[in-house]
């Protein structure tokens, strides 16, 4: 499984959109509690923001294209990584994961989204 830090974000975004077909955006799926993105999320700025608590993915993943660039993400990285494995296990061949989560994203792209 790859991942990618907050900082790299964008690269990752500009090398998945030539990737996707047309029409489409990459996917940032977010496998945090809906209480947690309450809290904080990312803006979808280029990008589609697919919400999917990590206890949920199994059940949903067939939701997902196979095809499309997903960078999961979490609160510090660690279940966004499990999330990854499990997509890539299952056929998902355009997986990453955000390492550190929206807590680095918070300090390294984006310092208007909270810390909690």
């Amino acid at each position: 499984m790859i991942s990618i830090a907050p900082a790299q974000f964008q690269h990752w975004l500009q090398q998945a959109k030539t990737q996707t077909a047309p029409g489409a955006l990459p996917i940032v799926l977010d496998v945090r509690e809906p209480w947690e993105v309450q809290t904080a999320s990312v803006k979808p700025d280029g990008f589609e923001l697919r919400l999917m608590p990590m206890a949920s993915v199994s059940a949903r993943h067939l939701e997902l294209d196979r095809q499309q660039p997903i960078a999961c993400l979490c609160h510090h990285g660690r279940r966004s990584a499990q999330v990854a494995q499990f997509l890539q296990e299952n056929g998902f061949s355009r997986v990453v994961n955000i390492d550190g989560g929206i807590h680095d994203w918070s300090q390294q792209f984006d310092t208007s989204v909270p810390v909690y």
